[in-house]
């Protein structure tokens, strides 16, 4: 029987209005502002661009229907977040950033109903902003989630946290942080984590410092943060006590998948620059196109382009049939992040002088995807975690147990 990879024509049509939409409303704007969501006027131009998403009926296809989003299933989002990100601003006009993509996506699955009223609504219409507080700097829990520092203990009527906090994404200007606390043992246990909500105005949260990167697209930057006896009432709690790393994969398998769906629209679009530049510039000869190195550039990206799409469709399928896809995710996370800076650095190759100037958009686009290595967890720990299991599973087949996947532990910041 064949497999159907076919979308609806619902869904087909969505991705031609988010295609007009980037083309005509957004694009332009990043242009202008050199890809700089600060420069562009941060919030303002967001709440701008969000009303304009709005106008045209592409304004947060993921989010649940009960709040007005398109209800989107893993597989549909492929190719609606891979047209909004073929601009920098897209995924910020669209809704479907991080983080609050995947804060939506676990509020909507874990969150109470008093808790989808207060902090899941405003999210998902895009009135406000979040930010997930996991990661924290030295000795604290980076791409190692067990070495986790930062302490939440029991008061009255609720739970006190004291830490600090570092790249925390859209922090500045948030409305709300869902912040990642031990409940349990020492740095270095296994588990013992709590996730809590906490509005950005409680008692005890700051905002210190901007952690400046070379990526200038996402909105409210990666910052530092520090919780001094943050108070958060019991009803504050995500999820069960002690369970915020199990309650975490809900969010981190999706949300990695949803940064291959969006950075793909960016490697795109590096690829068409140089394919429109090489298909016209003359050289030694004829067109630069024509030539045999220029096209084995050309062919390696389309190759690059068609592998990553293919293992993306595969984790998402996964996802959608409700399968942690621990090795789907990893494996499309790992080869999409490496793929698309090949992919950058083989167009800006291609262009020559133009490539690295400002006059095209393929520099600036090279350093918005080469993090993607790093962030939502590195290669080196991904790749870790899928010998891990493959070496688990080799192990219990030689023992004639089941082939399960074996646990893996690999728990990072989306």
């Amino acid at each position: 029987m064949p497999i159907d990879l076919t979308y609806a024509p619902d869904v087909v049509d969505l991705v031609t209005r988010t295609e007009k939409f980037i083309a005509d409303a957004v694009l332009p704007v990043e242009d202008r502002f050199a890809g700089d969501i600060t420069a562009a006027g941060g919030d303002d131009i967001r709440r701008e661009l969000n009303a304009a998403a709005k106008a045209v009926d592409v304004f947060a296809p993921h989010a649940p229907i009960e709040f007005g989003g398109g209800g989107l299933s893993m597989s549909d989002r492929v190719p609606v977040f891979a047209a909004a990100g073929y601009s920098t601003f897209g995924p910020i006009a669209l809704h479907i950033g991080a983080p609050d993509e995947g804060n939506v996506h676990m509020l909507a699955h874990i969150a109470t109903d008093g808790q989808r009223d207060e902090f899941l609504a405003p999210l998902a219409t895009g009135e406000v902003r979040s930010a997930f507080a996991m990661t924290e700097p030295s000795p604290g829990a980076g791409a190692d989630p067990n070495a986790l520092n930062t302490m939440a203990v029991r008061v009255d009527g609720g739970w006190k946290i004291n830490g600090r906090k570092r790249f925390i994404t859209g922090a500045d200007g948030a409305a709300f942080f869902i912040i990642m606390a031990r409940t349990k043992g020492e740095p270095g246990d296994r588990g013992g984590a709590t996730m809590f909500l906490a509005p950005a105005d409680t008692r005890g949260i700051s905002v210190d410092r901007h952690v400046h990167t070379i990526d200038k697209s996402m909105i409210g930057g990666h910052c530092e943060m520090t919780f001094s006896d943050v108070f958060v009432p019991d009803a504050n709690v995500l999820g069960e006590v002690n369970e915020g790393y199990r309650y975490a994969q809900v969010r981190l398998g999706p949300a990695r998948m949803t940064h291959v769906m969006r950075w793909r629209g960016a490697a795109r679009r590096c690829h068409d620059v140089a394919l429109n530049y090489v298909a016209e510039r003359d050289g030694f000869g004829g067109k630069l196109g024509d030539l045999g190195m220029i096209q084995q550039m050309i062919a390696d990206n389309e190759i690059d382009l068609a592998a990553s799409h293919a293992l993306l469709v595969q984790a998402c399928h996964a996802l959608d049939r409700g399968e942690h896809g621990s090795d789907e995710t990893s494996i499309a996370k790992t080869f999409a992040a490496e793929a698309y800076s090949r992919i950058a650095d083989r167009s800006m190759q291609m262009c020559g002088g133009l490539g690295v100037s400002e006059d095209l958009p393929i520099a600036r686009l090279a350093q918005e995807l080469r993090p993607f290595r790093i962030y939502d967890g590195p290669s080196e720990v991904h790749r870790w975690a899928i010998a891990k299991r493959a070496v688990g599973r080799a192990r219990k087949a030689s023992r004639g147990q089941a082939p399960g996947a074996a646990a893996s532990g690999l728990r990072s910041e989306a």
